[in-house]
């Protein structure tokens, strides 16, 4: 079976040379270079903190694992200078199809409306995200990424923590600031700091192929539930990059695994769902759901994000999107932290944050398993209920999971302040900001994510102008729609999307999301929001 693979090589670095008992010292070391560790770390980097990255392999390509990224990933990697390579080469998407037996029951468009910079979801293989991070972090000096490093030991002090890492010469050691374990699933980190999972694990298998053929099916998810080819199970199509599909087949519980994933039981399986045999395996693997997460994600001066910390299932494709999400959170939080801005007691906010999103995809996920895999005979005949429903009725579809995906989760955070006039819409303080398309004076085309992220992402104060506009306090970024000086809105989707009165205002946190809004802002409004969402009162 064929694979991309790109295999880096391991370097001495003269931190294993220092001599004597003290360490080499840095502020922040992430573990993990996956999609999670390498966007952190280049967050952390633009920013201007310099981060030591290691990982204990050599190499990224062990099969295609994560292949959907979201809207809000996307958006995320725009402001790292990944996104356009992402998308060029991304296989983009934003319809699915849901089938009972032969029949379709319905269709959804996750992005029916225009005016938005990136789409739905991209299909991805994550050996191309991890190649263009780490190409990315070629361009950044202040990442210093090390491979074949792992980290064996780990020393909680008051002020630091001190790291024995293992190398192919030998065992060194590191004296930081702040860990970040974005160590997998598997997180040895976790278990240095005596964390555990707490949530379920489910018996339910699933068979994952990835085949490589020329087919003419749509750029679409298509989802089955008791298709005539897999009769009594369920299963999933993909279209991904370079004429791979993902196949996704439910399984029994008491499959065996090892006979299973070979090849040569998988090609009948695969070749009935498609009528033919004229494909070969790009990956195979087996996996059960889980759905848990660890009770805190900070422990001391150690802090975990992605797979080190939550794991959901990965129908839904709430896994990496969802470890994204948390570096981003996370990486401003940390950098204000690192540079006095802002008290550290503001990182607990990450742990507060995180952790609900961690339980709302945990808790969808685990609405999905048990809709896709019943569990008693009660859920059962209730599947099969709905499923009759769904093709007739409006409440009947929505009552259908098949996986839902991921959406941005929308946070009960003590960094907002909480509204103080009447909104009929917009994104309320906790929700991600929302894209629109706004004109540059100068006659260029523009879209509001590409606006926040120029000149680094810091707060901002986006607001609909009016003859007396607030400015915007020291050190935050002003974007104003409409007025002289102000951007176009000549689609109106802004002030629309927005639920904008001339004069309204968002302030926007660096990660996005939005911290307060005003009907009428003032400066001391303004200042006293700003404060809170800095975890400076």
């Amino acid at each position: 079976m064929a694979q991309a693979k790109t295999q880096f090589g391991y370097r001495r670095h003269p931190d294993q040379d220092r001599p004597g008992p003290n360490p080499a010292e840095h502020a922040v070391v992430v573990v993990g270079a996956g999609p999670v560790g390498l966007s952190l770390a280049i967050d952390l980097a633009q920013r201007g903190q310099r981060v030591v990255l290691l990982d204990d392999a050599d190499r990224i390509g062990e099969g295609s694992r994560a292949i959907c990224f979201s809207k809000r990933s996307l958006e995320y990697w725009d402001r790292l200078g990944v996104g356009d390579r992402m998308v060029d080469k991304g296989v983009v998407w934003s319809v699915g199809r849901i089938f009972h037996g032969e029949s379709q029951l319905y269709q959804f468009n996750l992005l029916p409306e225009d005016g938005h910079k990136r789409p739905a979801f991209i299909n991805l293989q994550q050996y191309y995200a991890e190649a263009y991070l780490v190409d990315r972090i070629s361009d950044l000096p202040g990442i210093d990424l090390r491979w074949r490093n792992k980290v064996t030991a780990l020393e909680q002090r008051n002020d630091s923590v001190v790291l024995t890492i293992e190398t192919p010469e030998g065992a060194y050691r590191l004296h930081t600031q702040y860990v970040i374990a974005c160590d997998g699933a598997r997180s040895s980190l976790r278990q240095m700091v005596g964390a555990e999972f707490a949530g379920q694990v489910f018996e339910d298998q699933f068979l994952i192929a990835d085949v490589k053929m020329t087919a003419e099916f749509p750029t679409e998810r298509w989802f089955w539930f008791d298709p005539p080819f897999h009769a009594g199970r369920s299963a999933l199509l993909h279209r991904q990059p370079d004429d791979v599909w993902r196949i996704d087949l439910q399984l029994s519980r008491d499959a065996d695994p090892v006979f299973e994933k070979k090849p040569e039981n998988v090609r009948p399986r695969i070749a009935r769902m498609l009528g033919h045999d004229k494909f070969e395996f790009e990956w195979i693997s087996l996996y059960k759901f889980q759905c848990r997460r660890m009770d805190r994600f900070l422990h001391g001066r150690v802090i975990f994000a992605g797979d080190s910390a939550h794991q959901v299932s990965p129908f839904g494709a709430r896994g990496a999107n969802s470890g994204l999400e948390d570096a981003e959170n996370l990486s401003w939080k940390l950098d204000r932290v690192l540079r006095g801005r802002s008290p550290a007691s503001l990182l607990e906010s990450y742990h507060v944050e995180r952790s609900l999103a961690a339980d709302e995809n945990i808790r969808e996920s685990t609405r999905s398993t048990d809709f896709m895999a019943p569990n008693t005979p009660q859920e059962a005949r209730l599947r099969k209920a709905v499923l009759s429903l769904a093709k007739e009725t409006e409440f009947g579809k929505r009552m259908v999971n098949g996986g839902r995906l991921s959406v941005p989760c929308s946070y009960d955070s003590p960094l907002s302040s909480p509204d103080a006039d009447a909104w009929r819409g917009g994104p309320r303080p906790g929700c991600s900001m929302l894209d629109a398309p706004v004109g540059e004076r100068a006659g260029e085309h523009a879209y509001l994510t590409d606006v926040f992220r120029k000149g680094g992402t810091d707060f901002a104060l986006l607001s609909f102008s009016n003859r007396a506009a607030v400015e915007a306090p020291d050190g935050v970024k002003n974007i104003r729609i409409g007025g002289e000086d102000g951007l176009a809105d000549s689609a109106g989707l802004a002030a629309k999307r927005y639920d904008a009165e001339p004069g309204s205002a968002y302030l926007l946190r660096p990660d996005g999301y939005v911290a307060a809004r005003f009907r009428h802002p003032t400066g001391a409004s303004i200042a006293a929001a700003l404060s809170r969402a800095e975890g400076l009162n």
